[in-house]
């Protein structure tokens, strides 16, 4: 089973707006699961995102890299949380193309 997801949105908002976006909406997740999860951080290098979050004694790593046209995800799941990985990718495909939608509603 493979423990690497992918996940690339396209959008057309232009890096700096939807890197904002997505920045907003990772601190909005970020309060919301705050009791869910052990610990969760995200560092910012220019337009790429690094998260890293601890859950049920695991730790999740992703890199989030935005590019003119398209916001490219990619998690490495431990192999305990693989299993996870279909509902995983669709709780981030979700959250990323609602996030990038013309006029979507800021969290």
């Amino acid at each position: 089973m493979s423990n690497k997801i992918t996940v690339t949105v396209p959008h057309n908002l232009g890096v700096e707006t939807a890197r904002k976006r997505l920045a907003e909406r990772i601190e909005a997740l970020q309060r919301e699961y705050v009791d869910k999860v052990a610990q969760s951080e995200v560092i910012w290098s220019g337009d790429v995102a690094t998260v890293r979050v601890a859950a049920l004694g695991q730790t999740a790593t992703a890199q989030m890299t935005v590019l003119p046209e398209l916001v490219r995800i990619e998690v490495q799941l431990p192999w305990l949380l693989a299993k996870l990985s279909g509902a995983l990718q669709g709780f981030i495909s979700h959250n990323a193309n609602d996030v990038l939608r013309i006029g979507a509603k800021k969290s």
